[in-house]
């Protein structure tokens, strides 16, 4: 393989299976190939045999950097015509090619500032993301530039994430004499509609938070009434976590709550010549903050992302190894 060959590169990095907790192989092989280039790696441990890898030759004031993790299930790469299909095609092994073959450029040019930071796990609680931000390199450097499909824009801000689990407790009894019991599924019920009523914070940039109700469980039998019953939700915050607690104490006199995962909405930094939004989903950005302002930007949709249809376009691959270049020449200047 031409080391320089983009569509081989990323073709032979999603054929690599790696969904989360598995990333072992992929960062072994992505480790090798960047020492083949003769870049200074380094394999960062992060839990077993799974690694960040991060790549340097001085010390970086610009970083690239996205995560080989992906979501199940694996299945290969093909190319029917401009398109590249695979797990990891857009989110977020494509792209990751695209940071190697523009920092390989730079390299070429003269340009030795420029290091990438490749994590495992931002699928599932971005454990590689808060090792990486503890690295002795990330003080110094300057900005991060974190890949993710934005439709080849330059993110302006994105949402956050708070998930928490409702927990009501109830009395069992036979259900031929319910007054004997509480109904723990009664009370979560109320909890949500009493959810659908509160009033949600709001962003000029990023919108209105809002919610999904993921999971919900309860109950032991259908003629018990139900001791116990749970729901998990997951808010798209648009600000501070501390806006979400009036409507969060509104529930509390019918379930528990209990935070599961917390990920802040972003601010982005921008530069001049590139077509701007704001995204509606997380990222590692908030868990990498000691490698300088973030800035995001990938190629193809998050639309088809974690989807049995993933893909990008060749020529938008292609110019996203231009555009990568060019945001670092612009922020190293």
């Amino acid at each position: 393989m031409d080391p320089l060959a983009l569509i081989p590169l990323a073709r032979t990095l999603v054929d690599i299976d790696s969904t989360t907790g598995g990333e072992g192989d992929c960062g072994r092989w992505l480790a090798a190939y960047l020492r083949h280039l003769h870049w200074h790696v380094e394999e960062q441990p992060v839990a077993g045999d799974r690694v960040n890898v991060i790549a340097t030759l001085d010390q970086p004031e610009v970083v690239f950097s996205t995560h080989f993790d992906c979501v199940p299930p694996f299945f290969p790469s093909r190319v029917e015509g401009d398109v590249l299909y695979g797990r990891g095609a857009c989110d977020a092994k494509g792209m990751l090619a695209a940071m190697i073959i523009a920092a390989e450029r730079l390299r070429a040019a003269g340009e030795r500032r420029v290091g990438m930071v490749f994590v495992v796990g931002e699928e599932r609680g971005s454990d590689g993301a808060k090792a990486a931000n503890q690295h002795p390199l990330a003080s110094a450097c300057r900005y991060l530039v974190n890949g993710e499909p934005t439709d080849s824009s330059l993110g302006t801000a994105h949402r956050g994430v708070l998930r928490v689990r409702l927990t009501a407790t109830g009395r069992a009894a036979h259900t031929s004499r319910p007054e004997m019991g509480e109904s723990a599924i009664d009370k979560l019920i109320d909890a949500l509609i009493e959810l659908r009523a509160q009033p949600l914070p709001e962003d000029a940039l990023l919108g209105r938070t809002h919610y999904t109700v993921g999971l919900i469980s309860g109950g032991v039998a259908p003629n018990v009434v139900s001791p116990h019953a749970e729901a998990e939700v997951m808010f798209r915050t648009v600000g501070a976590f501390a806006d979400l607690q009036p409507a969060l104490d509104a529930l509390t006199p019918r379930v528990a709550l209990e935070t599961i995962l917390e990920v802040p909405a972003v601010r982005l930094t921008t530069v001049d010549g590139f077509k701007t939004m704001s995204f509606p989903f997380a990222t590692d950005v908030p868990f990498l903050d000691a490698w300088g302002k973030p800035l995001l930007f990938g190629p193809g949709s998050i639309l088809v992302a974690h989807t049995d249809r993933e893909h990008v376009s060749i020529d938008e691959l292609e110019k996203a190894s231009d555009s990568y270049q060019t945001l670092a020449r612009q922020l190293l200047a």
